[in-house]
């Protein structure tokens, strides 16, 4: 039975392009530096960056990590949003790995305030930790893409007080879709980006981090230290490069279903969609006035070959990719109708 699958678009499955990539890789031990794939997938990500290197690593999580480790000194104090994908999804990691101290600012939407974030950085003191780097997200995990003012104008501050900045841009491709410019117009306010290959780019392994040549040259140690040394890695970057040089550029398609999608369930009874927060490929709605428990909602739509997330927070969260069509959006609301009808 085929599934459509909105949990999320990590789900997605390597296109037919990048099997046929990866079974004829040309690979070597990626920690001798030995892979060519690899070094041509790295080369290629940091051009399209507007970065000097950049380096092949397993996941997203990984790479923000790698980035605190590498950027930080055990002690530091990283200022980013409390919403983040740092703080929010990944486990703690930052207080085991880098044994930083998170300093959270409110998030409006995604946004960080400048005035707040400079308040924030702390003085020299005895008593004090270091301020040692900022974090921001485009796009940001609740689908909105940040607006590039915003990220200038941080970047000012990081570069008045000798602070580096690193971005999750995990999904930098849908943002730069939606603000219809390079992605380099967006990675020039950071001094580090990590960016997924899978997700909606469909690679099934692998994320790419970049930056200059002395902070990748470090993170290749700390990916080793962290057990990230692939040995023969090309087979996944083979995948990783069809996914930078023929998905990015389709991402609008998964955006434009996502923005009928929040439209259709927004026509039914009991569904608040948060229609202004569709900028991407994600689709974020409250049903809690609908009338049915979260868990036999999940279990209905398997049953009709769709899997979903419960509600977070009370908040549900449908994400489309490459694999789910425009008549699989019309099935969706259509589903949705009927489970609803019957409850």
């Amino acid at each position: 039975m085929r599934f459509i699958d909105l949990r999320s678009d990590t789900v997605s499955m390597p296109t037919q392009e990048m099997r046929e990539a990866m079974y004829i890789a040309e690979v070597g031990d990626d920690v001798y530096g030995d892979d060519p794939t690899v070094r041509e997938l790295e080369e290629y990500s940091a051009a399209i960056l507007g970065k000097e290197a950049a380096l092949f690593i397993p996941s997203g999580t990984f790479g923000n990590q790698l980035s605190l480790f590498t950027h930080c000194k055990r002690g530091d104090e990283v200022i980013l949003g409390d919403d983040c994908h740092i703080v929010a999804h990944e486990v703690g990691a930052s207080s085991v790995i880098a044994g930083v101290q998170l300093r959270t600012l409110p998030s409006r939407n995604g946004e960080l305030d400048t005035d707040e974030i400079e308040a924030k950085i702390r003085a020299e003191d005895i008593h004090f930790p270091s301020t040692g780097l900022i974090c921001l997200e485009n796009a940001h995990s609740n689908g909105r893409a940040i607006p590039l003012d915003n990220m200038k104008k941080i970047y000012g501050i990081s570069q008045k007080h000798n602070i580096p900045i690193h971005l999750d841009g995990a999904r930098v491709f849908n943002a730069s879709t939606y603000l219809n410019v390079d992605a380099k117009e967006i990675t020039k306010y950071c001094d580090s980006v990590m960016v997924c290959l899978s997700k909606g780019l469909c690679a099934p392994v692998g994320s790419v981090l970049a930056g200059n040549g002395k902070f990748i040259d470090r993170a290749r140690k700390g990916r080793k230290l962290m057990g990230g040394g692939l040995r023969q890695a090309g087979f996944l970057a083979a995948a990783g490069l069809v996914a930078l040089k023929s998905m990015r550029q389709r991402l609008h398609e998964d955006h434009e279903n996502a923005v009928i999608l929040g439209r259709e369930l927004s026509g039914i009874h009991g569904i608040k969609v948060k229609s202004d927060d569709i900028h991407i490929n994600m689709v974020f709605f409250d049903m809690s006035a609908a009338g049915i428990e979260s868990g036999r909602l999940v279990k209905e739509f398997y049953a009709r070959g769709i899997k979903i997330n419960p509600p977070e927070d009370g908040i549900m969260r449908f994400v489309t990719n490459y694999w789910v069509s425009r008549d699989d959006v019309l099935y969706i609301v259509k589903t949705m109708k009927e489970i609803l009808e019957v409850s």
